[in-house]
């Protein structure tokens, strides 16, 4: 169950004033993307983890990402890094047309499934190498990387449609800062957000 007053608590009172991210984070039931175990904690303000070396990402965050997104409704959507679903589930309730992608078969299943149990059955889970995009699908009004790379995919720029927004950590293990990058005409324009620690991007374009 979604806890009364903490949209307040962990968003609005941190900055996060999109009515509409608001109203999308306190529409997703965050418990049906974390493990059975962990479902006491799903409302904490901390990433948690979900197998596989990965992380379901802190709802700020998640928020900070919607936010700088700035979605209206029925744009193309590229998720990179479903994880457990959860950032695709919001993209989605935001009216985003969502094709996420995910490297690790298994966490891909898991997250169809709790889409699927969570209302959002609509959104387009991929197996593949994230750091390439998903050539052919593109381009892009928005995309979301859920893994930190050392500089920004050249494949996930190109898939980029003009005016379209990037949010994407760029830095190391130890020290990454979350970009929102937005193509302008032949070039790209970037500005940092949030000092964040996600797990690496891996794949071709990300980390070997």
């Amino acid at each position: 169950m979604i806890p009364a007053g903490w949209v307040d608590r962990q968003l609005r009172l941190r900055g996060i004033d999109d009515p509409r991210v608001l109203a999308a984070m306190a529409a997703v039931p965050r418990e049906e993307f974390v493990p059975e175990d962990l479902r006491s904690h799903a409302y904490d303000d901390a990433a948690l983890a979900i197998g596989h070396g990965q992380t379901i990402s802190q709802p700020y965050i998640v928020a900070c990402i919607c936010q700088a997104l700035a979605l209206q409704g029925g744009e193309a959507v590229l998720d990179v890094g479903t994880g457990s679903g959860y950032q695709a589930a919001v993209l989605a309730e935001l009216g985003g047309r969502v094709v996420s992608i995910e490297r690790v078969p298994a966490l891909a299943a898991r997250a169809r499934e709790a889409l699927a149990a969570a209302g959002y059955a609509g959104v387009e889970v991929l197996v593949g190498d994230g750091s390439l995009g998903v050539p052919g699908r593109g381009p892009f009004a928005a995309v979301a990387v859920a893994a930190a790379a050392r500089r920004a995919p050249p494949s996930l720029l190109a898939e980029l449609a003009p005016g379209g927004r990037m949010v994407v950590p760029l830095g190391g293990r130890r020290s990454q800062r979350l970009m929102l990058i937005e193509r302008r005409g032949d070039g790209f324009a970037a500005r940092p957000l949030a000092e964040v620690r996600f797990v690496p991007l891996r794949g071709v374009e990300g980390v070997r």
